[in-house]
């Protein structure tokens, strides 16, 4: 504990109540969680099976659990649980199963999934083809679930015209979702914590097993998860939760920073500690933050602070035009990387929105410099792997109708609309599944002899295979599953090049040979894991993480502010410092411009060493060129703390002598 600071030490060791620790970026806060689960099992003698951590991504949660590893050695860290909030949900659900009308197997919705049923009932119910109102809807009902709004309530509360189309599509898809043994991502927190607080035996068997909780990132959760953590600590409030209400940007997810607020009223008897030392940032870098974020309005006011120096002023660049700001990035990049020898992992350009990566793209392309711009394409969103995972959804759970209908013509079984349609049909009227129905003699009145045959061979194939999945081997029943089906033959056909029909196949069988790794692990953790687990598993990290991996290249990292939350780089360009760019548009038209500002506030301190940002003089919109405002946030920035580059009017004298001294340094550092 000597590497702690005394803040830290503090809320090591409140361990008797209810704390709260407010910590500002780079305060070293995991550090905070991962020694304080050590020192709960080591020097408190609580079991770590009664220790649960929570945080909000599969990456933050491996972190922990690998520095918890290292410092609780041997047997006394298993049965840890460290995880996301909806890992946590989807294991409760499963244990719970009886409780809530689910059987095993149950599946879990993706965001396709959901599209395509409430596109569904949309039509069905309301004869609605919009899908922008569809987009709505499904926003509005996560938002109710978010809420802990079930759809009876609901339907009471609704008055508007588009309140009671929310609330009875709500009630359909609720209904449909049952039919299919599915839930969707919310339903993984709201399912939970209504249990809890419905089931009193249930509730108090998980409250004696959560005899302490730490909570990463507070001010990212919602209503539900504000609720379940409440419920499960139940009346002895042994808990700690982390949290900065500064760095609160994900409104439009459902999240509530004024969570930290209400823990004191729920909690009157909770202690506040702010953990204030950034080890992160050079002093000028958090001036500029704690003046920036001292403009909205705080319960809890902190002040960051560092011992690394005031360090190099803080650069705002005006550029001529979206082009010269981009040219000038990439440029300035290359110039400050062989100046200082260093790797271009260690530069970021953050910006508000995707669409300003575009051009940012081109001119690192031209200038041939690596890049990774996040968000990239998910593994799991492969359509290789989703044919897969379709397949391993229907022997998990049979009753998945969206997987039935992806895989009855992958590879082709020649099963046309008209068959599918007659098959829908007889299942709608005899309360069934798609997969059920094609063995039911029934169907055959319905169906040509012909058509009857495909579906009937192919409904037994998977039953054999399903059954065989839990009596055999599991892994090598998949591997002859995707043999039966020749699925490398359909790659073959369905790619543009052998080398890509290759590639394609690798991922399938780094999806077989990624569940065979968990299912070695859970034995060798001594965990009870089956196929209907490992698959789970694998299609709620599929919606956590989207491939939400470290990537170890020498790439200059290209992502949104949103994204870099979390992150830190030595050298940080932030672009696009304008009013309706950053603060963006919709903000100013709502006047709303708190979330803005801590999104400003995260950009900056994600830089260690250096801060440049940029704006232009000009911006070409809708085919027309305009005068953007520069942003207010860039007033807030103490003035003696900057240096501005690009608004005075230089004389040509001065821009020459400027060009050829980067010229000359740039010859000087290759050599030339």
């Amino acid at each position: 504990m000597n590497h702690l600071n005394p803040r830290q030490k503090q809320a090591v060791l409140h361990i008797d109540g209810p704390l709260l620790v407010l910590a500002g970026a780079g305060s070293g806060k995991t550090s905070v969680i991962t020694t304080k689960i050590a020192y709960l099992i080591q020097q408190c003698g609580i079991s770590a099976r009664y220790i649960t951590a929570l945080t909000f991504t599969n990456k933050a949660a491996k972190e922990m659990k690998e520095r918890v590893g290292k410092l609780v050695q041997g047997k006394a860290a298993s049965g840890l649980t460290v995880s996301t909030f909806h890992n946590l949900g989807l294991n409760i659900i499963r244990k719970e199963c009886k409780h809530l009308g689910l059987r095993a197997g149950f599946s879990i919705f993706d965001d396709s999934d959901t599209d395509s049923l409430l596109k569904d009932l949309m039509h069905r119910e309301h004869g609605a083809e919009d899908s922008d109102l569809t987009d709505v809807v499904k926003q509005q009902i996560g938002q109710l679930k978010n809420d802990l709004i079930e759809p009876p309530e609901a339907i009471k509360l609704a008055q508007t015209p588009q309140e009671i189309l929310v609330a009875t599509t709500y009630a359909a898809y609720q209904r449909s979702l049952k039919a299919y043994n599915a839930v969707d991502f919310d339903d993984l927190i709201c399912i939970p914590a209504n249990l809890f607080r419905k089931n009193q035996e249930v509730r108090e068997r998980w409250q004696r097993n959560t005899r302490y909780l730490l909570v990463d990132e507070y001010q990212d959760t919602n209503t539900s998860q504000y609720e379940l953590v409440k419920v499960l600590v139940g009346q002895h409030a042994k808990f700690t939760v982390v949290g900065d209400d500064d760095q609160s940007i994900y409104a439009w997810r459902g999240a509530k920073p004024e969570n930290l607020n209400l823990l004191q009223s729920d909690f009157p008897t909770i202690k506040v500690i702010k953990l204030e030392q950034n080890y992160r940032s050079t002093g000028l870098i958090l001036n500029a933050a704690n003046k920036v974020i001292a403009n909205n309005e705080h319960v809890f006011e902190k002040t960051l602070w560092s011992d690394k120096g005031y360090g190099d002023p803080i650069r705002i660049v005006r550029c001529k035009s979206e082009d010269n700001e981009c040219e000038r990035t990439a440029t300035e990049i290359i110039e400050h990387r062989l100046r200082h020898q260093g790797g271009y992992r260690d530069y970021a350009i953050l910006f508000r929105s995707n669409h300003q990566a575009r051009l940012m793209e081109m001119k690192l392309q031209q200038y041939q410099v690596p890049y990774k711009l996040s968000g990239s394409q998910s593994f799991f969103a492969k359509s290789e792997v989703k044919d897969i995972m379709s397949y391993l959804k229907l022997i998990v759970n049979p009753t998945d109708d969206s997987a039935f209908l992806r895989v009855i013509n992958i590879p082709r079984r020649q099963i046309g609309p008209s068959t599918l349609e007659k098959i829908t049909e007889y299942a709608g009227m005899r309360h069934i599944s798609l997969m059920t129905a094609t063995t039911e003699i029934g169907l055959e009145q319905m169906l040509t002899p012909l058509a009857m045959d495909k579906l009937s061979r192919f409904g037994k194939w998977l039953n054999s295979t399903t059954k065989r999945c839990y009596t055999e081997d599991p892994i090598q029943v998949l591997k002859e599953m995707v043999h039966d089906l020749d699925y490398e033959a359909w790659l073959h056909q369905t790619s543009n090049t052998p080398n890509q029909a290759e590639s394609r196949m690798k991922n399938v069988w780094f999806l077989i040979d990624n569940i065979e790794r968990m299912l070695n692990k859970a034995e060798e953790n001594g965990e009870d894991m089956d196929i209907e687990d490992a698959v789970s598993k694998l299609i709620l990290r599929d919606m956590l993480e989207q491939q939400e991996q470290e990537d170890e290249l020498d790439q200059v990292q290209l992502m949104t502010l949103h994204a870099s939350k979390g992150l830190e780089f030595p050298y940080v360009w932030i672009m696009g410092l304008e009013e309706e760019i950053l603060p963006h548009r919709n903000s100013i038209e709502n006047d709303d411009i708190a979330e803005e500002r801590r999104l400003m506030y995260v950009g900056i301190t994600r830089a260690k060493q250096n801060l440049t940002l940029t704006l232009t003089a000009k911006r070409k919109q809708y085919g027309e060129q305009f005068e953007p405002t520069p942003s207010r946030f860039l007033d807030e920035i103490p003035q003696d703390d900057i240096q501005r580059v690009g608004f005075a009017a230089a004389s040509q004298e001065e821009k020459q002598a400027s060009g050829e001294s980067a010229l000359a340094g740039l010859r000087n550092l290759m050599g030339k």
